[in-house]
């Protein structure tokens, strides 16, 4: 007994140890370059996250020019299924737009550079994107300051709403497959019965087919 202990307790470590580095893993910034366009033919550039209802976003936008440097970019946010979370105009420095998710649903940050002027050609704007969801989002220094924290507390009290909001995310993907798996079984079912419907059918007009031909047949003494 004591050796099975023994051997359970280092992969029950290593464990632990695994999920308090994927959780503690800090979020690095996307960059990317958005080329200026003419205002009538402009193409957003978008980058896509899912988030779970209730859940913190905070969108922090870092960007290069000036205004009035001949190009003007605009960002928005909106989920797939409609809801609008900001639409920020002439972006320009830092921008930090902060929001709670309506839906389970993803949703676009958009990004478009439009010209200005007839002369504004080969002019783009470089962006660091940091998009932060839930227990990442939250300012936990003001956390700490207001409830009165340890470093090492505090450290423990993200992990546990980190660790939450993985079990919230796993049980919306569990019901999202059940209904998945219902619907498949429904289209099965309706599938089954529109194929024995149609198999009696045929059987149906086979027969009356077949009885039809041998009265017609009497009638004219061929038979």
């Amino acid at each position: 007994m004591r050796s099975r202990i023994s051997m359970r307790l280092p992969s029950t470590i290593l464990l632990v140890l695994l999920l308090l580095g994927y959780v503690a893993t800090p979020a690095r910034a996307l960059k990317m370059i958005v080329n200026a366009q003419p205002a009538g033919s402009v193409t957003p550039r978008c980058i896509r996250n899912f988030v779970s209802k209730d859940s913190l976003v905070v969108v922090n936008v870092k960007t290069n020019g000036k205004k009035g440097d001949g190009q003007v970019l605009n960002m928005s946010i909106m989920d797939s299924v409609g809801n609008e979370y900001g639409r920020p105009k002439d972006v320009v420095g830092e921008s930090r737009t902060a929001f709670t998710a309506h839906a389970n649903a993803a949703f676009d940050v958009c990004f478009e550079n439009i010209q200005q002027g007839s002369h504004s050609y080969g002019l783009n704007r470089e962006i660091d994107l940091d998009i932060d969801i839930g227990a990442d989002a939250r300012d936990w220094n003001a956390v700490g300051q207001t409830e009165k924290l340890k470093p090492m507390e505090l450290e423990l009290r993200r992990i546990e709403e980190s660790v939450d909001e993985i079990v919230t995310q796993m049980d919306y993907l569990r019901q999202r497959e059940q209904r998945l798996r219902d619907t498949n079984e429904s289209t099965n079912d309706r599938v089954k019965f529109f194929a024995l419907g149609t198999l009696f059918s045929l059987l149906g007009l086979g027969l009356w087919q077949v009885a039809y031909l041998r009265q017609y047949f009497r009638s004219k003494h061929l038979i």
